[in-house]
This record gives structure tokens, sequence and C-alpha cells, in this order.
């Protein structure tokens, strides 16, 4: 069977067999599904998009995996601009109401790009962002062996083994620095259960790729202990090089640069008789031209492009070839835009077929335009492969197990000096001993920096999680204080020095509760100076559902020594600005505890959110908490900690004549300056900020606008009532512009400081004047207010 839409087009298996009939149907779908989007049009005038060619160049591979390989237990990542192909296949399983399907990119539709949480239909994971949806996959692979590991379930399904956790690729992906960070860590190379799938349709956005590289792509992927499988050629190409000349037709496909195979994808018959009996040296000469012309025109001009990727036989051969001891990549050869009109055009990326095309598509499919959206009929062979394989791909949704009640506050009042750093360690630590129940389900995670972050009791607690239980040399070592006890049970992971890696993970943990319903609480620790690098794909893993928290220290460049080189500035306002997501800054360790505290019962929930935890390595004095003792007022105290802000001092009287809003460690320069404006004989309050973002969302819900669930009005009468309004100074260890909105809490005239460039090595005294964050800056600013 050949198409007019695509005269060489070959069907994926001989015509008459229901697989065959469901790819054409998925094609006719995934096509229809964007040509719909398209003549629905945008009132603004904006182009509504979508990618045919890159969803034709899937079908083949993903009808093959739903239809014959996938288990309920397995789970797959579909490349973002194969969503159609995604739609189209839950619509034959029943998984997909009919009135979705020309809903693509409309509001309250069918998203852009495969969403677990947006669409309507099953996703698994949440793709578009390149190299994180193809990476996700081996993070939940992680996750789920952490999940089965830790409470006792069992991973394994009918056939043996975990579900399998399939991603599937463009190629043009696998420029992304992130898909090799994650394939070279070395705990990846213990998931047998990943399989990638490489769309290898040699095509980006703009152009045909010149060199697609794929021995090097292959050595990369043996070099990291991957099993790899190439799916180049077809069965007709196959029978083709069994012939006379065939040795020669295959070394000249072999040979051929990329731009030059993809020309004759667009050329006919005579055209391709001329080009590809190329008469140079290496091309076979006349043994491949009597070849040639001896096939007749359809054969000639399916065997150009009968790749692997497009035949049915091919992939399952390759599919029955998976190695589950080892992570598997089968890198399967495709055409862009596989039986459509536009097949393998260099410009093919978004163009969309016209109406005759699409005319013609129908046609050749089986197709009706006029009823677009018709499914097989049930007692077909094709409907009963549909109703089959829906019944076979079933999943119970799991009854998510609640987390244990955690304490709100574990009762210790810091004393002495202390940094915020150390209060993390402490207070997971004091967890497991009042709340054994809930620590349980708390897992850590860090990029090589365990020690140097004080987590290192943790870790000696909970031991170091490891797919089997490791032997730790240096046990019996009186020196070593940091003990690394690997074993399954462990509730702490080392990933290396990839920020990447590590936020991928603590996605995917966060999303346990709604995928295998065990909850756990995630928390990543990392040089908070590399927080931005990490914020795209954490980011991400809060859009699919992933709830953890993540903690920055030490921050700022009160790390003086360190200089400018290690210096976070616009961290502070993380929070403020990342949806899903609450941040803290900590000004003492009873802070610490209790924003810890608060953020971990967030998790694990449908209702939950993330957390960042902003911490420091500066040593204060935890006196100037002045943490009430009378247990109603402690709590108080507690919740305004919590909900964003809190008077740590007010000035005796009645109005103040300024208030210092400070957050962090800079609480001592604050401090500091307000004692000396009151020798001055000025009134001052220090109001004590722990979440800019929380107050900001305050703000925002007194007015009536939208605002986080987690949004407290009453926090704003609380820290900044408007009976004490004054003069307001705001001061952090970050981006001024982060307080920069408390002054419009209550229309007062305000000076913000900050640090607003690069620093430099020094004592923090030093640092601190350079940038003009300590108390003579603050009696500075005081006295242009006043």
């Amino acid at each position: 069977m050949s198409t007019a839409a695509d005269p060489s087009y070959a069907p994926p298996s001989p015509a008459g067999e229901p697989l065959t009939e469901i790819g054409e149907r998925v094609l006719w779908l995934s096509t229809a599904i964007i040509d719909a989007a398209n003549r629905r049009g945008d009132p603004s005038g904006l182009k509504v998009g979508g990618h045919q060619a890159s969803s034709a160049s899937m079908v083949t591979i993903m009808t093959a995996l739903w239809f014959e390989h996938l288990r309920a237990e397995d789970r797959v990542s579909v490349k973002p601009h194969a969503s159609p192909v995604l739609h189209a296949i839950n619509y034959l399983l029943g998984e997909l109401d009919e009135s979705y399907l020309p809903t693509l990119r409309a509001f309250g539709g069918l998203q852009s790009y495969p969403s677990r949480t947006k669409d309507p239909d099953p996703v698994d994971y949440s793709t578009g962002s390149v190299g994180i949806g193809a990476t996700a996959p081996i993070w939940g692979a992680l996750a789920r062996r952490y999940v089965s590991a830790r409470f006792d379930q069992d991973p394994a399904g009918d056939a043996g083994r975990p579900g399998r956790q399939y991603s599937l690729v463009g190629d043009a992906e696998l420029d992304e620095g992130a898909v090799w960070e994650a394939i070279l860590d070395p705990m990846v190379g213990e998931l047998g259960e990943v399989v990638w799938i490489v769309d290898l349709n040699r095509q980006s956005l703009d152009r045909v790729v010149p060199n697609i590289g794929t021995p090097r792509i292959e050595g990369m992927f043996r070099a990291a202990g991957w099993q790899v499988l190439t799916v180049k050629y077809g069965r007709l190409l196959q029978e083709l090089f069994a012939r006379p000349g065939g040795d020669a037709l295959r070394a000249r496909i072999d040979g051929m640069p990329n731009p030059e195979y993809q020309r004759l994808l667009r050329c006919d018959a005579a055209e391709v008789r001329t080009r590809l009996p190329d008469v140079g040296p290496g091309s076979g000469g006349a043994g491949l031209a009597e070849l040639v012309e001896g096939l007749d025109d359809a054969t000639l001009l399916a065997a150009v492009r009968n790749l692997g990727g497009h035949d049915l036989t091919a992939l399952r051969e390759a599919f029955d070839e998976i190695d589950d001891s080892r992570p598997t990549v089968i890198l399967a050869y495709t055409v862009k835009g596989h039986g459509l009109a536009t097949a393998g055009h260099p410009q093919n990326h978004g163009s969309i077929l016209n109406a005759d095309q699409m005319a013609t598509l129908a046609d050749a499919v089986g197709a009706d335009p006029d009823d677009p959206w018709r499914r097989f009929p049930a007692d077909s062979a094709a409907g009963r492969l549909c109703a089959e394989t829906a019944r076979r791909l079933h999943r119970e949704e799991p009854a998510p197990t609640p987390v244990p009640a955690l304490p709100t506050d574990i009762g210790r009042t810091p004393s002495g000096r202390a940094t915020t750093q150390a209060a993390l360690g402490r207070a997971l630590l004091d967890l497991t001993r009042e709340a054994p129940d809930a620590a349980a389900r708390v897992v850590t995670l860090c990029p090589d920096v365990s020690s140097s972050t004080n987590l290192g009791g943790w870790v000696n607690k909970v031991g170091v999680w490891s797919t089997a239980e490791r032997k730790d040399w240096f046990d019996d070592d009186p020196e070593t204080i940091l003990h690394w006890r690997e074993r399954p049970t462990g509730q702490h992971l080392e990933l290396g020095i990839a920020e990447g890696n590590l936020v991928g993970a603590l996605g995917e943990l966060g999303a346990t509760w709604s995928r295998w319903g065990e909850p756990v609480l995630p928390i990543g620790v990392l040089y908070d100076p590399f927080v931005e690098r990490a914020l795209e794909p954490w980011s991400f893993g809060m859009y699919a559902g992933g709830q953890s928290i993540l903690v920055g220290t030490p921050s700022g460049v009160s790390l003086a020594p360190e200089g400018g080189a290690h210096q976070s500035v616009t961290t502070p306002s993380v929070g403020l600005e990342r949806p899903g997501c609450v941040s803290y800054e900590p000004a003492f360790a009873i802070d610490v505890e209790w924003t810890l505290l608060a953020s971990l019962a967030r998790l694990g929930r449908p209702d939950g959110t993330s957390a960042y935890l902003r911490l420091s390595t500066r040593p204060v004095d935890q006196s100037l908490a002045a943490i009430p003792a009378d247990p109603a007022a402690r709590e108080r105290r507690r919740r305004q900690v919590v909900a964003g802000a809190y008077p740590l001092r007010r000035a005796a009287g009645g109005s103040p004549d300024l208030t210092i809003a400070a957050m962090g460690p800079l609480l001592t320069e604050a401090l500091t300056a307000a004692d000396r404006l009151a020798e001055q004989g000025h009134a001052v309050d220090v109001v004590c900020v722990t979440s800019p973002g929380l107050l900001f969302d305050a703000v925002q819900a007194r007015a009536g606008r939208p605002a986080r669930a987690q949004a407290e009005p009453w926090i704003l009468e609380s820290a900044f009532p408007a009976r004490r309004a004054a003069p307001l100074i705001t001061l952090l260890d970050g981006h001024p512009h982060t307080l920069a909105f408390l002054a419009g809490i209550n229309q007062v005239p305000a000076t913000h400081l900050g640090v607003s460039r690069f620093g430099q090595s020094g004592d923090l005294a030093s640092v601190y004047a350079h940038h003009g964050l300590d108390a003579d800056a603050v009696v500075g600013a005081a006295a242009d207010l006043l």
C-alpha cells in the first residue's frame, strides 16, 4: 500500500495486520489533531502551531510499544513534539474523550507538550523542556527502587522485573548537556529498567543535521555501561541487501551524508535512479546500478525510506533483545514526516499539511475527513486489539499512604552561637527522635557536599542508600568522622557534582506519593551559588507534580573568604518568583526548625507545595532571637515565622521613627544599628523577614488578587501594623529588590540595602562594608530617611 500523501510510504507491517491499521489510524489522528488546532485558529492572530512531522516519525515506534510491548507497571516519557501521537493512542484505548481531540493548545484543552498534571488523559512524565523529560525516567527508576527498598513494595510485575522506564527521545535532544550528565552518574548504570528509544530522524528545527555522528553516540552510551541496539534498516532494504549489488547499496546508503540522503526523500523515482547509483569511488558501480534498475518505481521509492524505526519486525526484534541487567538505548532510524507529504523536507518541523494533502492522507489510510475521530468497530481485529491493549495497560490509581504526623515544634531553645546551616542537620537528627515514623520518610540528596553542608550527623544516623549493601572499608578507622554505610535501607543519596541530576531525582522522589502511593519527603542540599543552575529542572519537576525541599547553603556574601565566585545574589527572590514553591531564609536556628517542619508538612499530598530554604554559614548569637518563654507566645512566634515575618523588637512608647526589616544573618547588623539609633534618640522597630514570597502573597491576597494557598494576610498587620507605619529600611544578603515591595504595605518612604555587584574575598566586616550591609550603612541610610 502506498499513499499519494507520500508516494514512497510503506506500511509498518503487511497490509491487513491489525497493528498496521492501528498505526495508520494513529498517523491520521495525530496529524488531524494538529490540523484541527490550526483550523480553529487564535483570535489574537498568534500561530497555533504543532509538529505533524515530528509526530509522524514516532508513530510506528509508539504503536509497537503501546500495542505489543508495554505493561501496566511500565512508564513512558514521550518526546515533546510527539504529544499528538500519545493523545491519539490514549483516544484509541478509551482513555481520552473525543471532545478533547480538537483542543490541542486551546485553553483548558490538550497541552502543547505532554503534561502529567494538566492533560486530561494519562501522561507518565511531563516533557517540553529539552533534556529534562528525557532524563526524568532515570530518576523515576531511582525513586521506584528507593520506595521499593524502604517500604517493602514489590516492584516486579508479571515478568518478574520492575516496570520499565522508557524515554522516547528526539536525536536533537542529545545535544543537551543534561542528558549526558544523567547518563554518566554512577548509579544510573545499575538501573536495568531504563530504556531509551532515540528517534534518529537526523533533522533539527531548522535544518538537516550534517553529521549525526551515530557511531560516536553509540560509543558514548557503551562507555557509560549501556546496552546499545541500533535499528537502522527495515525488512525491504534488508532483503535488497541480500541480492546481487546489495552490498554496494548498503555501502552507498551508509556512506551518504545526511543532507544527501534527505534529498533523496524529496525525489521521484527517475531522480532516485540517477542520484543513488553514484559513479564515484565506493559506489558499487555497475552492480548497484543494475540492482536499482531492476526495481519498479514503488519499490524503489519505498526502499529509500525503509528505515528500522518504521518497521514493526525490526522494532520487535530490538525490544526482544533488551537486557534488563543494565540500561538500554535503542537508536531507531526514522524519517521526519514519514507518511506525510512533508516527509524529509528540511523545513518540515513546524509545517502543516494543507486541505488537499489532508484529504489525500485520509484516503490513503482509510479515514474520513468529515468524521475524523472515528474509532475502529469494536468487533474488528483492530478494535479488539485496542480493547485488549486497554485491559493490559489499565492501572488502578494508588491510594496514597498518608504522611505520618509531623511536630510543629520540637521544643528546644537553641543557645550560644550557631549557624542556620548547622541547624538543618540538628533539626533532622531531632526529628528521628521526636517523630521516627515521619523521619523514616525523609530522604536527603547531595551533589558530593554532605560533610561541607553539615549533614554528617544525619548521614551517620540513617546511612547511605544503595541498590545493594556495600562494605565500608573505613568503618574501623578511629579518625573517620563521616561513616559511609551504603545499604538499601539508607536515607541519603549522594550524586555526582551535577545540579540537574540532583533536582531531577528530587522531583521524582517528590512524586512517589502520586505514582506509587508511598510518599517520601525529599530534601536536596547544594551550595547556594549553584541553585540557579538547578532552577529549570527543579521547576519542571514541580510542574510535573513533584514536591520537595531544596536547601541552598552557604549563601550570599556572608561566606566572605570564598569571594565573588561563590556569592549568590538573586536566590533570595527564588520563592517570590517560583510557582509551586515557598521560600524561607531563616535568621536563627529555631527559625530553621520551624520552617523546615512546616515545609515537610506540605509534601506528599495533593495540595502540597515545594520549599526552598536559604541558609548561611555565619555564626549568630542565638540569644538575639529572643524566643518567648511563655508557651502561647512561643506558638505565636512560630506561626509568624512560618507565615513570613515577625517583630523582633518593638520600640517603647508610641509609633517608631523607623522600621528596619532584615532577613537572614543580617539581623545582627539590623539590631546593632537599631541600638546605635536608639542612643541617638530614635525609636526603631526591627522586623525579621523569613519569607518575602509569603509576604508578597499576603499583600496580593489582601488586595483580592490571586495568591498562593499559603498566603496569610493577617501576617501583614502582625509584622507591619498600620499604626506603627514609619520610614523603612530593608536589609538582606542578596539583591535589594527582593524586599522593596514591603514599602508598599503602608506606603512609606524606604531605602533598600543589599548586594547588587560581584564581591571579593575578605573578612566578614570588610565584605559587609564593601557592599554597604554593615551597621554603619544602616545608620547612614536612616539619617537620610529621618
